[in-house]
């Protein structure tokens, strides 16, 4: 049996089932609910119809770009890749607000079995898309809604601890979203996977905010504006190699974002009412700021908010990118002047 499963290239890790696949599932939430976002609200902003109807396929097509991307990370072969639109499109559907976690797990399932019974017989064509899609199907109705309500739980747990102690969460929560960033893992995953809005999102985006702006502020010297602008709005995960190396280097803007988190929530009152894998994402390609953005247009929608204000706009410039640059190069000045951090630490190979 083990032999066969290594022939199917049906691997049991948990770098493949936690860190592949949920990397990839980000991706997969970014070509869909993220840009259909961005493009809805831009339509919406500039009164042109048609990138709102763009958007909407979009954002139609969430759970089918997951799995699909879940499966890519799996080496699904083709035939049980294309049928994972299916088994994403009821995963997400039948998971509610927990939809993201419920194709995470349910995709998983299908495609390994897809992958266990593809080219075992004459009639594959037949075969390996009934597998996968009835498989993936099935669980979705016995799984997904319990997925999804626990998943929106735990999410709704963390929302009202942070609305309680606003504080507290708000290290907490920035802290630790943050550090997900950066580590090879998906912190916008793990956002919209627990549909973290509010508060609590407004945290999350601080402490990614000061991961990345962090460590292209305190790195400009080693690597110039390629750097800058690689790791401030493209990802701090490049930094993990030096990390490795040197795990000191990751003070600073760790740090950094256990001050900015409490702020954005007990000063500013930073909200993400908008979609909730955007709490993860930081300054990538601005996408955390969008977010934001869309969710005051939400709020000023529903009623809830009557404008936005010159104290909302300072609050995300200065949580966003002064804050994190400003922190994160006052605590490195230090540490390299003791020797914690040395010259060539934090350069990257690009």
């Amino acid at each position: 049996m083990k032999e066969f499963l290594k022939k199917k290239n049906v691997i049991f890790s948990a770098k493949r089932y936690g860190i592949d696949t949920l990397g990839a599932m980000a991706q997969g939430l970014f070509a869909s609910l993220l840009i259909g976002t961005i493009i809805s609200t831009l339509g919406e902003q500039l009164g042109i119809e048609i990138l709102v109807t763009v958007g909407a396929y979009a954002k139609g097509a969430t759970g089918a770009a997951m799995a699909v991307s879940i499966g890519y990370a799996l080496q699904c072969p083709s035939l049980v890749l294309f049928s994972l639109a299916a088994v994403g499109m009821a995963a997400n559907e039948l998971g509610g607000a927990g939809g993201p976690l419920s194709v995470l797990v349910v995709t998983i399932f299908a495609a390994e079995f897809g992958k266990i019974v593809s080219k075992e017989t004459k009639i594959d064509i037949i075969v390996t898309p009934l597998v996968t899609i009835s498989v993936g199907v099935l669980l979705s109705l016995w799984w997904a809604p319990a997925i999804g309500a626990a998943a929106s739980s735990v999410g709704g747990a963390i929302m009202w601890a942070t609305e309680l102690q606003p504080f507290f969460m708000g290290v907490l929560v920035s802290v630790i979203v943050g550090m997900a960033l950066t580590l090879p893992i998906s912190s916008a995953a793990i956002c919209a996977a627990l549909s973290l809005t509010g508060l609590a999102g407004g945290a999350a985006v601080a402490g990614c905010c000061a991961q990345m702006v962090g460590f292209a502020v305190i790195s400009f010297k080693e690597n110039r504006w390629g750097g800058l602008f690689a790791q401030g709005i493209g990802t701090s995960m490049l930094q993990m190699g030096n990390i490795v190396r040197n795990p000191r280097i990751w003070l600073p803007p760790t740090l950094a974002s256990a001050v900015t988190g409490p702020i954005a929530t007990c000063v500013f009152q930073l909200k993400m009412n908008g979609p909730a894998v955007s709490s993860g994402m930081g300054t990538c390609g601005f996408v955390g700021q969008i977010g934001v953005y869309t969710g005051w247009m939400n709020d000023i929608a529903e009623g809830t908010k009557a404008a936005v204000t010159a104290m909302d706009w300072a609050g995300l410039v200065l949580i966003c990118f002064v804050l994190p640059g400003l922190l994160s190069w006052l605590i490195a000045v230090p540490m390299k002047k003791k020797g914690w951090i040395r010259t060539n630490d934090l350069k990257l190979d690009m």
